[in-house]
């Protein structure tokens, strides 16, 4: 069993609900991470990186932990002014 097929099994397959869920959520966890490793390598803490951009500890809290949605505006935020660096996004 691939793994296209265990998430068509799982969650149904690509555009349905629960599979757009799912990505969903996916998604919210992969940015949570990598914001919360970028942060870490620029040594700041949720406080610090909320106070630069004008945000609450908490919803960083919230955006690292996969449970928040974000708006485009406000990742760039938290990406360049906050970690000083450089956000680009791609489409495939």
């Amino acid at each position: 069993m691939n793994w296209e097929h265990h998430l068509d099994k799982k969650y149904g397959e690509t555009g349905s609900a629960t599979r757009t869920e799912f990505e969903s959520r996916a998604q919210a966890f992969v940015i949570g991470e990598l914001l919360k490793e970028e942060r870490s390598k620029a040594n700041l803490t949720q406080e610090a990186l909320a106070e630069k951009t004008g945000t609450k500890k908490s919803y960083i809290s919230r955006i690292e932990n996969g449970h928040a949605d974000i708006q485009l505006s406000t990742l760039y935020k938290l990406i360049e002014q906050g970690l000083n660096r450089k956000l680009e996004l791609y489409i495939r």
